[in-house]
């Protein structure tokens, strides 16, 4: 993959990448793209007992201003799959958060998933280009990350966490020994496997200091059904 190392500033780099975003739970920038473009979750999207039946993607504020979120999105979705600078720029903005206000954690797709293993790649590339910073990606396309680990070598700051299908699951196994998640309806106590219950529901609902989520020791992340 050839840089042009032609993004010079941050209104250059956002017309590229077509803006980071930003969640009140999250203690730091992410990116998305529209959930109805999901592989994997337009599918589970329908299916009873599943992580994406009544996807948060799909209601709330995402609902609310479907309008704008919606097509922002899809330019996002588009900047991925076209501009041979989105690399550049997602890396450049990256940085720039990382040294003008020290966050120095990112979070991938806070709606959306994986498109293709080539954006996996592209993604990989970013975290390579921005060292100082630990990215968490969440994904249920299981397919295009073992597609990608076989002849790819994963950044170390790079946390792919495998998120379980179905809801109150045990989490998902994996010949690459990647972290994963799981929904639980169940209080911690009842859960039979290790894993670290996720504090957000007793913290309103935001991360404040936790990154079990960034840690990739932390091998299971169980979040409560909402």
């Amino acid at each position: 993959m050839t840089l042009l190392k032609s993004v010079t500033n941050r209104n250059q780099a956002k017309q590229i990448h077509q803006g980071l975003t930003a969640t009140s739970k999250m203690p730091c920038k992410s990116y998305n793209t529209p959930a109805i473009m999901c592989n994997t979750g337009s599918k589970l999207v329908n299916i009873k007992g599943s992580t994406c039946s009544g996807c948060y993607a799909l209601k709330g504020n995402y609902l609310k201003y479907a309008k704008t979120i919606i097509p922002a999105g899809m330019r996002r979705y588009e900047a991925i799959k076209n501009n041979p600078q989105w690399v550049e720029a997602m890396a450049f903005d990256i940085n720039y958060e990382y040294e003008k206000f020290g966050i120095a954690i990112f979070r991938w797709h806070d709606s959306g998933d994986l498109i293709d293993v080539e954006h996996l790649q592209k993604i990989s590339k970013v975290a390579e280009l921005t060292p100082n910073v630990k990215h968490w990606l969440p994904t249920r396309e299981y397919k295009i990350v073992n597609d990608y680990m076989k002849v790819n070598t994963k950044p170390k700051n790079l946390v792919i966490r495998l998120s379980a299908h179905m809801v109150d699951v045990a989490p998902t196994k994996n010949k690459y020994n990647l972290p994963t998640s799981t929904v639980s309806t169940k209080p911690s106590n009842e859960i039979n496997y290790k894993t670290f219950k996720c504090p957000a529901p007793k913290q309103e609902n935001q991360c404040l200091d936790c990154r079990a989520c960034w840690n990739p020791e932390v091998k299971n992340v169980a979040y409560a059904k909402h």
